[in-house]
């Protein structure tokens, strides 16, 4: 029995378990099926990426003290996070992956890494 390619149709040769005619299609397959398929997805992990790489490059030191307005100025949207931690004394750190803050008053903002905390 020939089979041949679900990418672009050619007849696949070689094993019997193989399922693509080669790297290319198998490529392109898997790009598909792992592509963000909602815009609303694509453009929130866009922006927690912008977050993580703006904490990532205030934080040198895996715990920095930096003002709000410069995390606005680098474009942070505090919106975003991906989980927060509240410690038995109740300060809430908010954490993009790995790399966190936590609002210490109205002007400054404690950088931390997770695990540095």
């Amino acid at each position: 029995m020939e089979r041949s390619c679900p990418v672009c149709g050619d007849r696949i040769i070689g094993r019997a378990d193989k399922k693509f005619c080669g790297d290319g299609c198998r490529n392109a397959y898997n790009n598909a099926l792992n592509k963000d398929s909602k815009k609303l997805v694509r453009n929130i992990n866009n922006r927690l990426r912008k977050n993580y790489r703006i904490l990532e490059k205030l934080n040198v030191k895996d715990k920095t003290k930096t003002r709000r307005d410069e995390l606005l100025q680098h474009g942070f949207n505090f919106e975003l996070i991906t989980s927060q931690y509240t410690t038995q004394t109740d300060s809430v750190y908010n954490y993009v992956y790995d790399q966190g803050y936590l609002q210490l008053d109205n002007e400054w903002i404690l950088l931390v890494k997770r695990g540095s905390d």
